[in-house]
């Protein structure tokens, strides 16, 4: 666990690292505000209740190891059947942390099931007048996804509160919301991840902006309005526990609605514990299912990219430009995410 003072230690570390220049100044119409040590955050559970003894304790303990103050949302240790409260009651806390002047981001306890629930209660008005990091992985797609439909700020792609923060997703964060810093991510293997192989599918570089997330909730979210425009995006992917069958469903979903045609380029990142769970299983592999579906598409395509849920996954910047280079197998930002 990164206690207080070494996360702080390594603020003091990484302030002196050279971040890599952007190129292109993509069009984003306002963006939140850089974090800083002593920043008030707010933690909140749009999605699944939190039920694991230490799971609430393990998210403040993380978020103050940053150097944050972390504030609770009203209904964040709520129940009601597998959600953590009723959709009014965790649509509530997401918007007051909008609406609070001195909250500068928010994170998500967890994931689970139940943002996309929230969509139609948020004040859209208000998140759009106060861009703000919404930091969060897995179910928090459908609050990501959304954001850059309608409101167009930048969000992060990145482990939730109570997920464990190691180095690379640590410092990851610390370069694109503290530094506003513009890194390179992904490349050579991270150290400690665990998962599969970063592989070129189909060489080349393309950009575009970056959007996507959790396979299984991008396409429910597929024909109810609340999906951004993927034209020239650069499409980002993981999943978990679905087996090879159901991931080939779903990525056919988003062929037959012109999703993976019209994007630049494509990161599969982590599937984890996609397999059969058939002892004498004679299908496909989802090595083949990638493959038929991806490659083939005459864009760049790389798979096995450091996102999903797997430990050390990095932080992802979410509707903001990157140049994704399949050789190289990484992203480049081409602007910061914050101000």
């Amino acid at each position: 666990m990164i206690a207080r003072r070494t996360a702080l230690g390594l603020l003091g570390g990484l302030a002196g690292a050279t971040l890599i220049p952007g190129a292109i100044e993509a069009k984003v119409p306002h963006k939140p505000p850089r974090l800083r040590v002593g920043d008030t955050v707010g933690l909140v559970a749009p999605a699944s209740a939190v039920t694991l003894p230490d799971e609430l304790d393990r998210a403040v303990h993380w978020i103050t190891g940053m150097g944050l103050v972390p504030r609770l949302g009203r209904h964040v240790g709520d129940r009601q059947g597998y959600l953590a409260g009723t959709d009014a009651d965790r649509a509530t806390d997401v918007n007051a942390m909008f609406a609070d002047p001195d909250v500068r981001a928010i994170f998500a306890v967890r994931g689970g099931w139940g943002g996309a629930r929230l969509l139609p209660l948020l004040d859209w008005d208000a998140i759009r007048a106060n861009p703000k990091l919404v930091i969060g992985y897995s179910d928090n797609t459908a609050l990501h996804l959304a954001i850059a439909a309608r409101a167009g700020f930048p969000t992060l792609h990145a482990p939730n509160a109570a997920s464990s923060w190691q180095k690379e997703s640590w410092e990851s964060l610390w370069r694109i919301a503290f530094a506003a810093g513009m890194p390179v991510l992904g490349g050579a293997a991270v150290e400690g991840a665990v998962g599969r192989p970063a592989r070129t599918l189909i060489a080349g570089k393309a950009r575009g902006s970056l959007l996507g997330g959790n396979l299984t909730i991008l396409s429910t979210l597929m024909g109810t309005g609340w999906l951004p425009d993927f034209d020239d995006a650069i499409l980002f992917l993981e999943d978990i526990n679905e087996e090879p069958y159901r991931i080939d469903r779903m990525l056919q979903q988003l062929s037959l609605a012109g999703i993976l045609e019209r994007v630049a380029g494509i990161v599969f990142g982590q599937c984890t514990r996609c397999r059969s769970s058939e002892p004498d299983y004679a299908g496909f592999t989802l090595d083949d299912v990638l493959g038929q579906h991806l490659g083939g598409l005459g864009k760049p395509v790389i798979t096995g990219f450091d996102t999903g849920h797997v430990g050390n996954q990095l932080c992802l910047p979410v509707g903001l430009g990157v140049e994704l280079d399949a050789d190289a197998r990484t992203l480049r930002m081409l602007q910061p995410a914050v101000v």
